[in-house]
């Protein structure tokens, strides 16, 4: 899977490609974001993400799995499967 992280703001990218290929999570206003949760990402954001919000919406429904973000249970369930990173093992296991 080839993700173009460049769509994100260049301080968010490496915390975005940890936490899709590791389940890595990164800080509080990315976490919102994945969750799907508006106002916290609102209250989370520093004054790049706050105005690169739609950015992010672009790079989750266009790059991102859908299955690492969307909802709570989402996210949690793709941190404890560790990323693209532990899918692959599963994978290579099967």
């Amino acid at each position: 899977m080839n993700i173009n992280y460049s769509i994100l703001p260049e301080h968010m990218q490496d915390g975005m490609r940890r936490w899709i290929e590791h389940g890595i999570p990164a800080g509080s206003f990315m976490m919102s974001v994945l969750c799907n949760d508006l106002i916290g990402a609102l209250g989370r954001a520093d004054s790049i993400n706050i105005e690169r919000l739609r950015s992010y919406g672009t790079f989750l429904y266009s790059e991102a799995p859908s299955e690492c973000h969307g909802s709570p249970e989402k996210v949690a369930a793709w941190e404890k499967r560790g990323g693209l990173r532990g899918h692959d093992k599963d994978q290579q296991a099967a």
